[in-house]
């Protein structure tokens, strides 16, 4: 469908770039480097993308990330602005600084286009709970909303898309420091999983710890169930560290609960990725306010 503006996010909504490519959403990319070495964000166009990221995980690597600058925003929004007005919803600012890059070049642009609009938006949301919420926005835009309606839905309903994980491997915690080494170590001996969640300003916090996979799996549906509105009309999402097997487990036990109009499954992206590790099982659904 025509529109009279576009609609543009970045690599890390942990949905498939085919989507975005049969959807018209423009993307930013990001990348992690291993051994100097830089890979972009792939988003599935290369097959082998994905478990590359995984075996470097797997062989002991540590991958890094580092937050998309005020040039690339500057460069993609650029060519975006020759052909129209732009809304951009960015990565949450409570998992890297870069939407204040994107802040930055939307200022400095406007002054070269002063005819058009270019609107930013914190989407204070990471991974798929990220692409639950571009998702939305395109479905609005392509039932004939316009940018400023479209914008003011995503602020409201920012706050209402849920994201619950638990992760296997303990080091990439130590890491973050999230948890302190002895008690990664600890953890990982009784088969402890923590539960995180994102906060209303959109970081990710410990909010209990359970012995074993198939309990961190029960305590997730059981937020779920708690915190779910109106499942039959919204997506959820699960996203996985390389476990299929898990979040299709997960996926079984949501619609049991509430069934949503769909289930999304798909790999966790590379960027956040290398802060949880494998084993990393992740439900983003919308409901009640965070």
């Amino acid at each position: 469908m025509e529109t009279s503006f576009i609609l543009s996010c970045e690599s890390t909504i942990d949905l498939p770039y085919s989507y975005c490519e049969a959807r018209g959403i423009p993307v930013l990319f990001y990348s992690y480097q291993v051994d100097g070495v830089s890979y972009e964000d792939d988003m599935g166009r290369d097959p082998a993308a994905l478990p590359r990221f995984y075996g470097f995980l797997d062989e002991g690597k540590l991958p890094t990330t580092a937050q998309l600058n005020e040039f690339q925003y500057e460069s993609f929004f650029d060519a975006l602005l020759q052909q129209g007005d732009v809304l951009h919803i960015a990565f949450g600012s409570g998992m890297t600084a870069s939407v204040q890059n994107a802040m930055l070049a939307a200022e400095s642009l406007r002054e070269k286009y002063p005819e058009r609009k270019l609107v930013v938006i914190d989407s204070l949301c990471s991974s798929s709970g990220y692409g639950l919420l571009v998702d939305g926005a395109a479905d609005l835009r392509d039932a004939g909303k316009s940018m400023d309606e479209i914008a003011d839905w995503t602020m409201a309903m920012r706050q209402n898309v849920h994201h619950q994980f638990y992760s296997t491997e303990l080091k990439f915690y130590r890491r973050s420091g999230r948890m302190s080494g002895a008690a990664a170590a600890i953890g990982t001996v009784l088969n402890i999983k923590p539960i995180l969640y994102g906060s209303a300003d959109g970081h990710i916090v410990a909010c209990g710890k359970v012995r074993g996979r198939k309990k961190a799996i029960d305590t997730l549906v059981e937020t779920y169930a708690k915190k779910q509105v109106d499942a039959a009309n919204h997506l959820v999402a699960i996203s996985h560290g390389d476990c299929l097997a898990d979040a299709q487990l997960l996926a079984e036990k949501v619609r049991a609960v509430a069934a949503p109009k769909d289930i999304l499954i798909v790999p966790h992206e590379p960027f956040s990725g290398a802060h949880v590790g494998p084993g990393m099982l992740a439900l983003f659904f919308y409901g009640s306010e965070r």
